[in-house]
C-alpha cells in the first residue's frame, strides 16, 4: 500500500468526503430520545454501507431484550493480507448526538449541516449536531479507509481491524458493557483500541491522548419530616434537610482542597518528575484559559502543590453538580423542606476503582447522617480510567503517523474527561486505548452551534491514513 498514493486521493476527493460527512449528519441521530429511535437506525445503516463499501465486512448488531430493545452496533471486520504481522486493531466510535436543546440558540437547523467561514484565516467549519462529538471525528477514520481502499484494493489498507461503533454512547452507553462480555470472545482477538473522540492542544498543536479520567456518579437524598414544614413554627427545633445537607457536603475537602473520604487516594499515582517538566514544557495558557470562561487568574484554584494542567490530568476530584431542596420558585415561601437531594461526581485517575469510591462515599455520609434524618442513595454508575503505557508500539506508531498527517509530531497529553468505554475494554479485555482525537476545545460539543474545522478533519483523515503504514510496521512480538 502506497501512503502517498492515498493521501493524494484523500486530497483529490475531499468534497465528495465532506458530502458524505453532511449526509451522515443529516440523520438526526438523537439516541436518547425514543422518538427518534428510526433515525437513530438510519444512522448505523448509514455507517454500515459506507464500511461495505471500503470492503469491509459488516453486520448491525441488535442491543438489549426484545422486551427492552436497545440501540444497534454496527460491527465490521477486514482479515488484514497475508503478509501482515501487526496488531489486530479494535476502533471504536459512536453515532449517536446529544439532543439539540435549547433549538433557539442554534444559528442553523441543527441537522441541515452548513459549511461556514471558521474564525481569522483558519478556513471553513461544519456547523451541525454531531459535527465533532462523534461523526465529524469517525468519519475521518472512514475516509481513510476509503483512501486505502480506493488505492491498495485491501480493506483496510492491508491491516486487520475490528469497528465497533454504538449508538448509545450519549445515553450511558447502556447496553454496550453487556456487548462486550457477551462478544468478548470474538473481541478479545483484538490487540489495542483506537480511539478518535478526543482534542488537539490547541489549533495545529496536534496531540495523543495517553490518559482519560474515570467517573463515579452519584445520587444522594437527605429525608427529615414527612411533609414541609412552617419555618416558624419549626426552625430551629427539627433538622432542616437542607442546611444539613450542606454541612455535610462541605466537609468533602480540607483546606488544601483534598477529598476528605477515607481510602479516596488509594490506586493514585505519584506524578514523575519527567511527567511534570514534560507537561510544563507545553506551555497551557492558564490565564487565557480561564479567560475563555469569564474567569479572572485568581479563580485558577485547586489541590494545593499542583499545578492546573496537573489537577486535570493527574488528580482526582469531587464535585456537587446539582443539589435541590425547598421551594425555589418565585416570591417567597417560609418552608423547612421534608428532603434536599444532591448529584455528586467524582472523576478518578490511574487505579482508582469506581464502585469502591461510591460504597466509600455513601459509608462516609452514613457517618454523618443528622439526628433524626435518613439516607436515600443511588450508585448511577461510572467507568474506569484509562491509561496507555507511552512507550507502547502501537502509541508510537500513532505518533508517527499524526506527525506524517499534520507535518508536526503531537504533544503528549492527558484528558480530565472520561471515556468510559476505555476503562471497560481494559478491565474485560486487557486493551489499551490510543486515543487520536482532532477536536479543538471551542467545538461547542453538546452545546448549540457545534461545528469541526475542515482543517482539523483533514489532518484526522491523514493522520488515519498514515496509521495503517505505521501498524505495518510492527512485528507481532511487540504489539503490547
Amino acid at each position: 500500500m502506497s501512503t502517498q498514493d492515498a493521501l493524494s486521493w484523500l486530497k483529490d476527493h475531499e468534497d465528495e468526503s465532506i458530502e458524505r460527512l453532511m449526509q451522515w449528519l443529516s440523520i438526526p441521530s438523537i439516541g436518547t430520545d425514543p422518538s427518534y429511535d428510526e433515525h437513530t437506525r438510519a444512522a448505523g445503516q448509514w455507517a454500515c454501507e459506507h464500511l461495505r463499501q471500503s470492503g469491509f465486512s459488516v453486520e448491525l448488531r441488535e442491543t438489549g431484550t426484545p422486551e427492552d430493545p436497545g440501540h444497534p452496533i454496527v460491527m465490521a471486520h477486514c482479515d488484514g493480507s497475508d503478509d501482515y504481522t501487526g496488531p489486530h486493531v479494535l476502533f471504536y466510535g459512536h453515532y449517536d448526538v446529544q439532543p439539540v436543546d435549547p433549538i433557539d440558540l442554534w444559528e442553523s437547523d441543527p441537522f441541515l449541516p452548513v459549511r461556514k467561514p471558521a474564525e481569522g484565516a483558519m478556513g471553513e467549519r461544519i456547523v451541525a449536531r454531531g459535527a465533532c462529538d462523534d461523526k465529524g471525528q469517525v468519519m475521518m477514520f472512514l475516509e481513510a479507509m476509503r483512501a486505502v481502499f480506493e488505492t491498495s484494493g485491501m480493506p483496510g489498507g492491508g491491516v486487520k481491524f475490528t469497528i465497533m461503533l454504538e449508538g448509545e454512547e450519549e445515553s450511558g452507553s447502556v447496553n454496550l458493557e453487556n456487548f462486550v462480555r457477551d462478544h468478548r470472545d470474538e473481541l478479545a482477538k483484538t490487540d489495542v483500541c483506537v480511539i478518535s473522540d478526543t482534542g488537539m492542544l490547541g489549533r495545529g498543536r496536534p496531540a495523543i491522548t495517553y490518559g482519560v479520567r474515570g467517573l463515579a456518579y452519584t445520587e444522594l437524598t437527605l429525608i427529615g419530616p414527612d411533609q414541609d414544614l412552617h419555618s416558624g413554627l419549626w426552625g430551629g427545633k427539627v433538622p432542616n434537610p437542607i442546611n444539613e445537607l450542606t454541612k455535610i457536603l462541605a466537609q468533602l475537602w480540607d483546606a488544601d482542597r483534598r477529598v476528605t473520604i477515607p481510602g479516596f487516594y488509594e490506586g493514585v499515582r505519584e506524578l514523575s518528575a519527567e511527567e511534570r517538566k514534560a507537561w510544563s514544557d507545553l506551555n497551557v495558557d492558564e490565564a487565557a484559559a480561564l479567560r475563555g470562561i469569564g474567569l479572572p487568574p485568581e479563580a485558577g484554584v485547586g489541590e494545593a502543590g499542583f499545578t492546573f494542567t496537573e489537577r486535570e490530568w493527574a488528580r482526582p476530584t469531587a464535585d456537587i453538580n446539582g443539589i435541590v431542596g425547598g421551594y425555589t420558585g418565585p416570591g417567597a415561601k417560609t418552608v423547612i423542606p421534608s428532603k434536599a437531594s444532591a448529584k455528586v461526581s467524582f472523576r478518578l485517575v490511574d487505579d482508582q476503582d469506581s464502585e469502591k469510591i461510591a460504597k466509600s462515599f455513601f459509608a462516609w455520609l452514613e457517618e454523618r447522617t443528622p439526628a433524626g434524618c435518613k439516607w436515600k442513595f443511588e450508585d448511577h454508575g461510572g467507568g474506569a480510567p484509562a491509561t496507555c503505557a507511552t512507550d507502547s508500539a502501537p502509541l508510537r506508531a500513532a505518533a508517527k503517523a499524526i506527525e506524517v498527517g499534520c507535518g508536526i509530531a503531537p504533544a503528549m497529553i492527558k484528558s480530565g474527561g472520561s471515556i468510559p468505554v476505555a476503562g471497560l475494554l481494559k478491565e474485560t479485555l486487557g486493551l489499551e486505548t490510543v486515543f487520536m482525537g482532532f477536536g479543538l476545545e471551542d467545538d461547542r460539543v453538546h452545546s448549540p452551534n457545534e461545528k469541526f474545522e475542515l482543517d482539523c478533519f483533514r489532518m484526522g483523515a491523514k493522520s488515519h491514513v498514515a496509521l495503517v503504514e505505521q501498524l505495518r510496521h510492527i512485528e507481532s512480538s511487540v504489539n503490547a
